[in-house]
């Protein structure tokens, strides 16, 4: 299943995540019905605190795995990885399909570009997703997850 920031976007309120006010920080906290949708809200909220998600194109894919011993880490481990690859390779990810996913891994692939600064604005600059104050909880079988965002 593919996912597009644009039909997320559409949902307005329940669009899967929400930027959090944090003193010094930014922090996400993000919905979803499954492991798998709390994931891709994650990465499309991360992303869409680095740019507008309506000027990215899915132009190439990248396939991400992490793994870690624990759900926070592996959470933590995702976002740090999509923040490596906009930080290395300038990767802006748009679609995200994960392929597998358990409480200690996650395999996707994200469709995305380059970011291009005539193209794309920019927006916070992301250092890393951190551990403080971290929180996944599944409640009334509905995932919910709250992580801090360095800038």
């Amino acid at each position: 299943m593919w996912v597009d920031s644009k039909k997320v976007n559409i949902m307005s309120m329940n669009r899967g995540f929400e930027i959090l006010d944090i003193s010094g920080d930014v922090g996400l906290r993000v919905h979803g019905r499954s492991l798998e949708e709390l994931f891709i809200n994650s990465a499309l909220g991360l992303y869409s605190l680095i740019t507008e998600l309506s000027d990215v194109e899915p132009a190439e894919t990248v396939d991400i795995k992490v793994n870690r011993e624990s759900l926070d880490g592996l959470l933590v481990g995702w976002l740090n990885e999509l923040i490596f690859r906009f930080d290395t390779y300038g990767f802006i990810g748009k679609e995200v399909r994960i392929k597998n996913i358990n409480e200690n891994r996650v395999e996707a692939e994200i469709k995305g570009e380059e970011f291009d600064p005539e193209r794309h604005e920019r927006g916070l600059l992301v250092k890393a997703a951190t551990y403080h104050n971290i929180r996944i909880e599944r409640n009334n079988g509905i995932w919910i997850a709250e992580v801090v965002l360095d800038i």
